[in-house]
């Protein structure tokens, strides 16, 4: 009797089994005979989309594009998608850009006050590790907005390697958290004779230009770094003095009418100005010069507040063949009668080399040498 009802029992497990298999096989051959007819579909449409290009004025083979230099496989299906006779809109295969918003007046990421000191040993390398993002020649735009100026700075130099590598390490992150596009220019004037600061601030104006479509010009001492990253470096609608409180002057303006240091001025107020005097060599008095003529042409100076515009400068001995101009003085009360033919106006210069480094464009230039004193008996 047990095995009477065993024999049974596993008469029925087989049965089961053969009907699942015969209903597995029926589905396995209603899948095949489907996708076998959508592929002859999809070939056919193939062939005919082939033939009524054939010997037409924009006829292609299908198989065009896997002979171009870069062709994948995806390009072949695109051409094969663009064949079937339900061509999609070419709109819905370009990717949509997202419009970069105009950056903020304030950006979120400043820090405010900042810690400086010039005790560490620093090197190109190292500032060269800290700033990834900036490209070649000292340049930078922010990714994800956009900037209202495009500024290059410019730098007169000569003989401060050292100092540079300080300005750098500092500029470069305050520069990026302040959302600037900006240019780093550095204007080494080339041989022993006398320094001409001004001059080589007009150098760096017209050299610039040529580098890229700036409207922003700042003018820096490369021996003096920013304490707060709220002094932003861009144009403003006057004339821009940034330095206004050196430690060296006791965190101080010296005196009402001084304009050195750090200044700015977008490409419309230098025109207006004639830009800089080009005959003030040694030091002292182009600054000065340069006030006079912003406020002859119907400008203001404008300034930060005093305890955001603090610097602080690296100690130095003054360079040789930079003494002070002994005709600074007088050259300054004639500003009047000096500015329309004596600026941008009437640059003249010999340029050597311009050469992009990772952090900063080099240009070096000849300017000449100051005319002889003329002799009084």
């Amino acid at each position: 009797m047990t095995r009477l009802m065993l024999g049974r029992t596993l008469e029925r497990i087989c049965k089961a089994v053969l009907l699942l298999c015969l209903v597995h096989f029926l589905i396995m051959m209603i899948l095949y005979f489907d996708v076998y007819t959508q592929r002859f579909d999809i070939f056919s449409r193939l062939h005919n989309g082939r033939n009524a290009t054939r010997g037409g004025a924009g006829g292609h083979h299908y198989y065009y594009n896997l002979s171009r230099p870069n062709a994948t496989f995806s390009s072949y299906l695109a051409t094969a998608d663009q064949l079937l006779p339900t061509r999609r809109s070419q709109s819905n295969h370009t990717p949509t850009t997202k419009p970069v918003p105009p950056c903020p007046e304030i950006p979120p990421g400043l820090v405010g006050r900042l810690l400086i000191e010039f005790g560490s040993q620093m090197t190109m390398e190292r500032v060269q590790r800290e700033n990834p993002n900036v490209t070649e020649g000292g340049r930078y735009t922010p990714p994800d907005c956009h900037p209202k100026w495009k500024v290059a700075i410019i730098i007169p130099f000569r003989h401060r390697d050292n100092h540079l590598k300080y300005w750098l390490h500092y500029l470069h992150p305050i520069l990026r958290r302040q959302k600037i596009h900006y240019g780093i220019y550095i204007i080494n004037q080339l041989g022993e004779d006398t320094f001409n600061r001004a001059k080589l601030l007009n150098v760096g104006y017209t050299e610039a230009l040529r580098d890229g479509e700036y409207d922003c010009f700042i003018f820096s001492d490369v021996d003096l770094v920013p304490m707060d990253d709220r002094n932003l470096y861009h144009c403003y609608d006057q004339p821009r003095h940034f330095a206004i409180a050196m430690d060296k002057f006791g965190f101080r303006l010296p005196y009402a009418g001084y304009f050195g240091g750090v200044s700015g001025l977008s490409r419309k107020q230098f025109l207006k100005i004639n830009g800089f005097p080009n005959e003030y060599w040694g030091w002292g008095g182009e600054d000065d010069d340069i006030y006079n003529r912003i406020t002859l042409n119907g400008m203001k100076v404008a300034r930060p507040d005093v305890r955001i515009g603090r610097y602080r400068m690296i100690k130095h001995e003054r360079d040789k063949h930079n003494e002070p101009n002994p005709q600074r003085f007088n050259k300054i009360q004639n500003t009047k009668n000096t500015m329309r033919r004596d600026g941008i106006s009437s640059l003249s210069y010999h340029l050597v080399q311009v050469k992009k480094y990772p952090l900063y464009t080099n240009i070096s230039v000849e300017i000449g040498k100051p005319p002889p004193r003329p002799f009084r008996g």
